[in-house]
């Protein structure tokens, strides 16, 4: 190849290559303009009370639950809408329920609130199906006030057995259910202090939600001995949740869909339990309690067996003086034995 054929063909590649620059600065100095288009424009308009996340009905209003943000004045409705500055404030929302389902970023409207007092408030703050009862604590076994309501906690049952033999009774205390939500505390849904914050409050009774079936053992728990509150913290949904799936409760939905996933999340975080419930007896705590129930004496228990059975032995024959027990499976009978 001749000088005259390598020049040519450097020169083309020169060509070739300021045109590609040149074209790429040209598309890219057309695009900034349209990026710049499509910003958006700001709100201008008043500040309105908007869900900071979705608000199923029955969801119990806290601080962290709306905000305030722009919107069109003429979208703005000052007799339903949360205006800033307007004549309700927004720390007294706090402990409100909500009436009808807010999706997030949606305005709050107050006929979507029902407010503490209000006919209907305690109605609309249970979840379907569920149930109001009511059960009396005292400073000690309700956390000395640290409970709030919206709070998440467990039942503990403390009773004393005494049977029907000597000795002290067996103390024996049971967490009966977990996860159960807490409605209201002495009649009041909100603890707010003049600045919007919450206080800490001593209270004697406490309104839980619960299943029909789930009343029913609070309501018979009450009857058996005195009733305690357990706070639960808050990262104890997800233990709950792999506890559910581990044992069969939930079925996991297959494939990757997030909102399946978080919908099974919310079921199993938002439901009472009361099953594989715990118990502690005296024994556990200290060596000088018992650990069952105090029996019956022997003489006691085989006077009231049919043909003098021996407590001790139950179907065995009563026999004085030397005997011999002879066990024939689950029988056990006493032989006398003859002797000077």
């Amino acid at each position: 190849m001749d000088a005259k054929k390598i020049a040519l063909l450097v020169g083309a590649l020169i060509v070739a290559a300021l045109t590609a620059f040149m074209a790429r600065s040209m598309f890219a100095g057309a695009a900034a303009p349209q990026a710049a288009a499509v910003m958006p424009t700001k709100v201008e308009g008043p500040e309105v009370l908007v869900a900071t996340r979705a608000l199923p009905v029955g969801t119990i209003i806290e601080p962290d639950s709306f905000r305030y943000q722009p919107w069109p004045q003429e979208l703005v409705n000052d007799t339903a809408y949360f205006v800033k500055g307007g004549p309700v404030d927004a720390a007294r929302l706090q402990g409100a329920v909500v009436r009808n389902a807010i999706t997030a970023g949606q305005p709050i409207t107050q006929g979507s609130l029902v407010q503490p007092g209000e006919r209907g408030f305690l109605a609309a703050a249970l979840s379907p199906g569920m149930r109001a009862v009511t059960v009396s604590v005292s400073a000690q076994s309700g956390v000395a006030g640290f409970v709030f309501p919206g709070d998440r906690v467990d039942i503990v049952l403390t009773q004393s057995v005494s049977g029907g033999g000597d000795g002290p009774p067996l103390k024996a205390t049971e967490t009966i259910l977990r996860n159960v939500r807490v409605l209201a505390t002495d009649q009041r849904t909100d603890a707010i202090n003049d600045e919007g914050k919450p206080t800490v409050q001593t209270f004697s009774t406490v309104t839980l939600e619960a299943t029909p079936r789930i009343a029913e053992k609070i309501a018979v728990a009450q009857t058996i001995g005195q009733l305690s509150l357990s706070l639960r913290s808050l990262a104890d949904n997800n233990a709950e949740l792999e506890r559910a799936i581990a044992s069969g409760e939930v079925s996991v939905p297959e494939g990757d869909d997030a909102a399946a996933d978080k919908q099974v999340l919310l079921a199993v975080a938002s439901r009472p339990i009361d099953t594989e419930t715990t118990f502690v007896t005296g024994a556990d705590v200290s060596r000088f309690q018992r650990r069952t129930v105090p029996a019956k004496p022997a003489d006691d228990r085989g006077s009231r067996d049919s043909g003098g059975s021996s407590g001790a032995f139950p179907g065995a024959a009563v026999a004085k003086g030397p005997v011999v027990r002879v066990a024939r499976g689950n029988n056990v009978t006493e032989v006398p034995v003859g002797g000077k």
